[in-house]
């Protein structure tokens, strides 16, 4: 891999493993980035695990970006769980996620935490 290959994104998603940010200006709002490297494989396939949160001031988690866990298609009885792992939350509803690499998850993230901040009249 030449240097015009390399993803410099994920420098900066690796980068901010471990990191809590407020980002409201009364602090009632924050997200915390886990990610870390792992060996490539069929859940995790860009060999990232991952977990990008939203959190209000009771700690709980309004929106989600991760693959922790493998999800469900469907709904109810009928619902089967596939190998597909990258997905994301918005308070209960679990959706897939497409991951493409680590700038486009970074800037899929901020969108979605900027539309709930504009939704709950913080900015």
């Amino acid at each position: 891999m030449t240097g015009h290959d390399r993803d410099t994104s994920l420098d900066t998603l690796l980068d901010l493993h471990g990191r809590t940010l407020f980002v409201d200006p009364e602090g009632k709002y924050w997200v915390k980035f886990v990610v870390i490297r792992v060996e490539a494989s069929e859940a995790r396939p860009h060999g990232l695990s991952y977990s990008l949160t939203l959190h209000d001031d009771t700690g709980e988690r309004i929106v989600g970006f991760d693959n922790a866990h493998p999800i469900s298609e469907g709904s109810g009885p009928s619902a089967r769980r596939t190998a597909r792992y990258d997905h994301r939350h918005r308070l209960r509803t679990i959706r897939p996620y497409d991951y493409s690499d680590a700038g486009t998850l970074l800037e899929d993230f901020w969108k979605e935490v900027d539309a709930v901040l504009r939704e709950r009249g913080v900015i």
